[in-house]
């Protein structure tokens, strides 16, 4: 069974700002090639974290709102933890899309 979930990554740009495009389309790859079905990606820019915790002191916010099933989602949170270019992530589930008036 397909749910809808929310997928704020952020990602470790430092150094190298450029590839961040390369970066994004990489991971889109990534959601597609475990089935998932993406509906959006909002690039939200780099941001400073509030709090430092670890060497770095800002990232490059993407959120992705994908269809997937729970077993595609493990295999990316696990993918993405492995992933030099993810700094962190945070998963949420959706409810299921409204239909347009």
């Amino acid at each position: 069974m397909n749910n809808r979930y929310e997928a704020l990554l952020i990602l470790n740009t430092k150094g190298n700002d450029e590839s961040v495009k390369e970066t994004i389309d990489r991971l889109e790859g990534e959601f597609t090639k475990e089935g998932a079905k993406i509906e959006a990606i909002q690039k939200m820019d780099r941001r400073h974290f509030t709090y430092v915790k670890g060497k770095l002191d800002s990232g490059y916010y993407v959120n992705f709102i994908f269809e997937g099933t729970p077993a595609s989602l493990e295999k990316l949170q696990t993918k993405f933890k492995l992933d030099n270019d993810v700094y962190r992530q945070n998963y949420k589930k959706l409810g299921a899309k409204k239909a347009a008036a």
